[in-house]
């Protein structure tokens, strides 16, 4: 990122693998890293006091069926949500979007955060795409797009990118690939 321009961390980054995966604002530990691991990146940089913010999970030599079963159900739920994020929608109305697709695969109750939110001097701003949000969503705002699944003692998946909000849509600002990896 200090390569790039950047002047620093938006935040601390949150890099976690296996079941400490499955907690959405995991803290790093000692865990030595497993073929069959999740791991999930959490990142940000700062440019001229601006926040930018993306998650990826990756694998580590494999992935189960219940793994990429997971990774697909989260991957669908953020394109599906990406595609449909613009000006004009409520902030309920777009993570409803991407907690139905999740809970009709039969991950009720385990995406426990909202689908994103705005950043920009700070990284967490209003307005909000969640649950409680029932604001309508305005033009020229920046939101995340991140939703998840964790599975407690498991593993877990999130998937963010950042997009401007349009009347028309969105410009996805974040342009690295979002099909899983397996190293």
């Amino acid at each position: 990122m200090l390569k790039n321009g950047s002047e620093g961390f938006a935040f601390s980054s949150i890099v976690v693998s296996g079941q400490n995966s499955s907690l959405p604002h995991g803290v790093p530990s000692d865990k030595i890293i497993e073929q069959g691991d999740f791991i999930t990146m959490d990142f940000g940089a700062k440019k001229d006091g601006y926040c930018s913010d993306m998650t990826r999970t990756i694998a580590v030599g494999f992935v189960t069926d219940e793994m990429q079963k997971v990774y697909d159900t989260v991957l669908n739920a953020h394109l599906t949500a990406r595609a449909k994020a613009k000006a004009g929608i409520t902030g309920r109305s777009l993570d409803s979007i991407a907690r139905d697709i999740i809970y009709s695969a039969g991950y009720e109750g385990c995406f426990g955060h909202g689908l994103g939110h705005s950043l920009g001097l700070e990284i967490h701003e209003e307005p909000r795409a969640s649950y409680v949000a029932d604001y309508e969503l305005k033009d020229n705002v920046i939101m995340t797009i991140e939703p998840g699944i964790y599975l407690p003692g498991k593993f877990g998946v999130r998937i963010e990118n950042m997009v401007l909000l349009m009347a028309d849509g969105n410009e996805n600002l974040t342009h690295c690939p979002t099909e899983l990896i397996i190293l």
